[in-house]
């Protein structure tokens, strides 16, 4: 048998790498494919985030060509729209559609929308784009296709008023994906600053500002640094309250309502359950 041919692999900008199996072939690839790829993506991130962090550059720099070998942010992005596709369980945002149905029911028969901002947007044809009572913006770090912002949620300029602000803020697989932990707990925070009461356009009613929040459910179940109690406990401290819940055996599913503004407590980095099976998911809030 011949040997095989080895393939020199082009590094390129995460914006820009497209590979071809992933544009031609993704459809194939099985869920254990999709998640292996998915975890690879994370533990890249996380260690590329650390080499940062010592300021060691050349370490920061072999990792980037690790993370380009294993496909880019692209690669990532359609892996994660295969795993939301309908043979593979759905689309996260019904849940949210199905949660907030009694408040969407008020605006039969008016004009009024309610305005959401759909953070890490894989599709413009998911459950929330697609229904007629919300008004969606939706922004990714990378614009899969047209009617998706290409924008960093953290570089957004913070609103000037009412106007700019959401009534919902969508945040499904996109904190886990944050690479440290300070920075999840600074992605929390400014999700407030974009939650907004003001009442909605041709009515007086208003809508009490909601955050919708899906994470592998391991984050929170088989995490050292962080339990279902500490997450509450965090976003207690920022004025959220826990309104609805759903757990599957890979996702949980959160409805936040944001009911008070507050100045947030500081949560560190502890252990607060051991095990050499456990992960290291953690949110820091400074």
């Amino acid at each position: 048998m011949a040997p095989r041919r080895s393939r020199t692999k082009k590094t390129l900008s995460l914006s820009r790498t497209r590979p071809p199996i992933f544009r031609a072939k993704h459809t194939a690839l099985s869920s254990k494919a999709t998640r292996n790829l998915i975890r690879r993506h994370h533990r890249l991130l996380k260690k590329r985030a650390q080499a940062l962090k010592s300021r060691d550059e050349v370490l920061a720099e072999k990792i980037e060509v690790q993370i380009q070998q294993n496909g880019g942010l692209e690669s990532y992005q359609l892996a994660s729209k295969l795993g939301q596709s309908l043979e593979r369980g759905g689309d996260s945002s019904k849940f949210l559609i199905d949660w907030i149905s009694p408040h969407l029911s008020r605006l039969e028969g008016t004009k009024s929308k309610l305005r959401v901002l759909e953070v890490g947007a894989l599709s413009t044809k998911n459950a929330c784009s697609m229904n007629p009572y919300l008004d969606v913006t939706r922004i990714d770090l990378n614009s899969q296709e047209p009617g998706i912002l290409k924008q960093d949620f953290m570089e957004m300029s913070l609103p000037c008023d009412a106007a700019d602000q959401f009534h919902i803020i969508s945040l499904s697989l996109v904190l886990n994906y944050v690479p440290d932990a300070i920075g999840r707990g600074e992605m929390l925070k400014r999700c407030v600053a974009f939650l907004g009461k003001s009442p909605l356009s041709e009515s007086s009613l208003q809508i009490t500002p909601r955050l919708f929040l899906v994470l592998p459910v391991a984050c929170v179940t088989n995490s050292r640094y962080l339990t279902e109690r500490r997450l509450q406990e965090i976003m207690s401290s920022m004025g959220f309250v826990l309104e609805k819940s759903k757990e599957t055996s890979k996702l949980i599913f959160q409805l936040w309502k944001h009911s008070q503004g507050l100045q947030p407590k500081r949560f560190k980095k502890e252990i607060l359950r051991s095990g050499k099976t456990k992960n290291n998911f953690a949110i820091i809030v400074k």
